[in-house]
């Protein structure tokens, strides 16, 4: 029986690995919807090769021109198309790979029906773990990661966390570890966005540049693997064939390596605990010669102790931190902020922010809006001068 598949997130680069995983594994899975925001040109041609019975993209204006184009085609739009994507008959795993948090009430909704959930998008767990995985408890549903380095530590840890002394995620370390005297004011967008290993978009390749992905990623496997703060290190392993490793309390490490390619941990959160044969070519080991692994400096990437910070403050500060990286992120790339000042940024917005529980979804979103426009006006009354 092939299983539904629900792609949000269509176009960006998780969207479109998802769909070559799809593509040459025809006689496992069935691809129900998809779910885009502004790229309809590439949707059309997903559409076109695909042939879902439902898609969803962001504005009303785009949605009546693919009904144009589509007119058998069922076309949604906004959050609530989100929302109906996943709550189609048939629908057994929800990928959702839309970038930040916009994309978080259609998780919750995946989870409500007992999708199954695999998550590209770290941000929803940073900002709402503990409710996300609190409602896949209750309901029963079951959320896979799907970032390599999460992918790594489940597979590690197959489903048990009790003899674990701690994980390790390995960083890439982005295009500046190396360069120890390079004075982060001076770096450019285009410096920013050549990632030596991965290719990515735009916001989570200057993120892989901060290592604020590697801030994520320790929020988020906290919650995952609810795991203590002091239980997860970070090393930078440029090569990036380590995706992480665990540590058992005898002292015992297990790895996950694979060649970098994002195609593996989406075909693994698909097929758990079963594996199928995929299109990736083996890891070459003789080939590899070395791998190195190097500390992370937290005077040069603050945003590594800034992770750490998060979970101690717990409450909606991981909304927080992520929003104003978020906002910092978007000023740096068209130009009007420092690489450096997002650091600044986000360690102002935490310092600034009054902390509150976070009691269900609309506390989160409250959040995340505040913090936003809060975050906006310190940039441009302050940083911005």
């Amino acid at each position: 029986m092939l299983m539904g598949i629900v792609l949000l997130g269509s176009t960006g680069s998780i969207g479109r690995s998802t769909l070559a995983v799809l593509r040459e594994n025809r006689e496992h899975f069935r691809l129900l919807a998809l779910a885009a925001g502004g790229n309809t040109q590439l949707l059309e041609k997903q559409i076109a090769e695909f042939a879902p019975q439902a898609v969803s993209v962001r504005g009303e204006k785009a949605a009546r021109g693919l009904k144009e184009r589509f007119p058998r085609l069922q076309v949604l739009h906004g959050a609530a198309g989100l929302d109906e994507l996943v709550s189609l008959p048939g629908c057994d795993c929800v990928v959702a790979a839309i970038n930040g948090t916009d994309g978080m009430a259609a998780a919750f909704q995946a989870i409500r029906l007992k999708r199954r959930l695999c998550l590209a998008n770290k941000e929803t767990l940073v900002a709402a773990g503990e409710l996300i995985l609190r409602e896949a408890r209750a309901c029963g549903a079951e959320v896979l990661p799907i970032d390599s380095e999460q992918s790594a530590i489940f597979q590690c840890l197959q489903g048990s966390t009790r003899h674990v002394r701690r994980v390790i995620l390995t960083a890439s370390g982005g295009p500046f570890f190396r360069e120890k005297t390079r004075d982060f004011s001076t770096i450019t967008v285009e410096q920013a966005l050549a990632h030596p290993t991965w290719s990515m978009g735009r916001k989570i390749t200057i993120d892989s540049a901060t290592l604020m992905n590697k801030a994520l990623e320790i929020i988020e496997a906290s919650h995952l693997f609810n795991l203590k703060p002091e239980q997860i290190d970070v090393v930078i392993h440029p090569q990036s064939v380590v995706h992480s490793l665990v540590e058992f309390i005898d002292s015992s490490v297990l790895a996950q390596l694979g060649i970098p390619d994002m195609k593996l941990p989406i075909l693994y959160s698909l097929t758990h605990p079963g594996r199928v044969a995929g299109s990736c070519p083996s890891l070459d080991l003789p080939a590899l010669r070395q791998l190195d692994f190097f500390p992370v400096d937290p005077r040069r990437f603050p945003s590594i102790p800034m992770a750490y910070a998060v979970l101690r403050q717990g409450q909606n500060a991981g909304a927080v931190f992520n929003t104003a990286n978020e906002v910092a992120v978007d000023y740096f790339l068209s130009g009007r902020i420092g690489f450096a000042a997002i650091f600044s940024v986000v360690a102002r917005m935490l310092e600034r922010m009054d902390l509150q529980p976070l009691r269900n979804l609309e506390d989160v979103l409250e959040t995340i809006a505040f913090t936003r426009s809060e975050t906006i006006a310190h940039i441009e009354n302050e940083v911005m001068k």
